[in-house]
């Protein structure tokens, strides 16, 4: 980045308006990839614009899938595997999403292909995602650390044991991506897929989200709790021939938090009642705060306290599992809370995009706030009006801190917001968005 590269957020009193959410990034690469595994043609409407899905993009066509621009924010997948160029040096960001489900796929699928990413990628741990596909047949090498990308994958060749088991605690996206690519091995074998979960799974509702996609593209996973989950032999993707994705509830968390910390009311357009996020019930979290919030199909509208004139958000102690991109939004509206706030079970933060918790508590303290951190949690304590200072935020090349540190702009003092452009990564107009909801 251009080390100049900054945005100086003056201080705001109120938040309040209409914002339009963009796509889902969970969603967004997952029916990409779902839709070129069909043997038939798709319609995505509402597809995020962004880094993380434009390296899904540029690696399914890289790879011969028929992917055609066809409106704003609108593309047509033309679906077939094996794909028709089955071999390739991919470069895939930092995008986890992509990067983990395209190494399940193309590992069952075979071929000759490298996958990279930036340097952060190649400290994100990949290991019990690849030793569930070798125990499948699946031929993949390491190309630097045991354990991390970058990797090789080779042909390979389908176990017939059926059975593999995968650790739940580190990533849901390892789950993910053996579900999403379990009809490639299924048709390969003619067996049963039954994917075992190892110890406590984390991130739940984003399950929810891929077996509700899956469903829709015509595969039902038979789930056992949350500890089995089968494919059985016969299942094909089937195309919907269109489907309209809603918007990203993980980015609804800031206006949420705007609504909530600014007075409203502020309209989300994008989710509501209806959506298949989990990060959804941070709504929830911000009404046990204060917030007043309304729900509607597919919107919200949110009003709350005005920290501006000394009002006060209800200090909360949360498990945060459920909800773990979203609740590092609550971290940030702890500085405007009645008293200290607790976030629990969140170790997933530390092999995110950077590690979440050391960043989260540094900022935090650098604004004047008193914190505490664990392994897996984290307490922060409001900031008293004298106690604000000025600050240069440090984000981390992570959309999430600089997203969150823009609600600083509610304390009395102007801050810093170093290298703004990493909400490219899903958000690319957040801070376009921000300015026409708040008021200096």
């Amino acid at each position: 980045m251009n080390a100049q590269e900054q945005i100086i957020l003056q201080p705001v009193i109120k938040a309040t308006g209409t914002v339009v959410l963009p796509g889902s990034k969970s969603i967004s690469n997952r029916v990409l990839l779902l839709a070129a595994l069909t043997a038939d043609s798709t319609r995505l409407e509402g597809l995020l614009d962004s880094d993380d899905t434009r390296v899904m993009l540029a690696a399914l066509r890289q790879m011969g899938v028929s992917v055609t621009d066809v409106g704003v924010n609108s593309v047509h997948v033309q679906g077939g595997f094996p794909f028709p160029n089955p071999k390739g040096e991919l470069f895939l960001g930092n995008a986890g999403t992509a990067f983990r489900s395209l190494t399940a796929a193309l590992a069952l699928m075979g071929g000759d292909f490298t996958l990279s990413g930036v340097a952060r990628m190649h400290e994100r741990p990949i290991g019990d995602l690849v030793d569930a596909l070798c125990r499948l047949g699946a031929d993949i090498r390491y190309l630097g650390q045991e354990g991390y990308p970058p990797l090789a994958i080779g042909q390979g060749s389908p176990a017939q044991h059926g059975v593999v088991k995968v650790k739940g605690s580190v990533s849901s996206q390892f789950l993910t991506a053996l579900l999403i690519s379990a009809p490639i091995y299924t048709a390969a074998s003619g067996t049963d897929l039954r994917i075992e979960v190892e110890g406590e799974l984390i991130s739940k509702p984003y399950i929810d989200i891929t077996l509700s996609l899956m469903e829709r593209f015509g595969v039902h996973v038979q789930r056992e709790s949350w500890h089995a989950f089968t494919v059985p032999a016969q299942a094909r993707y089937r195309s919907p021939g269109y489907y309209r994705i809603e918007g990203d509830a993980s980015s609804a968390s800031y206006f949420i938090a705007l609504g909530a910390i600014g007075g409203g009311p502020l309209r989300i357009e994008g989710v509501g009642t209806e959506s298949l996020q989990g990060d959804i019930g941070f709504a929830k979290l911000a009404q046990d705060m204060g917030a007043q919030v309304e729900y509607e199909p597919h919107a919200l509208v949110v009003s709350g306290v005005k920290v501006a004139q000394g009002e006060r958000l209800r200090a909360f102690e949360q498990d945060c599992n459920l909800i773990p991109d979203a609740a590092m939004t609550a971290a940030a509206m702890a500085m405007f809370a009645d008293g200290p706030c607790t976030l629990r079970n969140i170790a997933s933060w530390r092999v995110k995009e950077t590690d979440r918790i050391h960043a989260m508590h540094t900022e935090l303290e650098r604004l004047g706030a008193k914190v505490e951190s664990g392994p897996d949690w984290l307490k922060v304590w409001p900031i008293d009006a004298q106690a604000w200072r000025s600050a240069r935020i440090e984000t981390y090349d992570d959309h999430r801190i600089a997203m969150c540190f823009s609600l600083a702009a509610f304390g009395p003092l102007a801050q810093t917001i170093l290298d703004p452009s990493c909400v490219s990564k899903t958000y690319p107009e957040y801070f376009t968005d921000f300015a026409q909801v708040v008021q200096a």
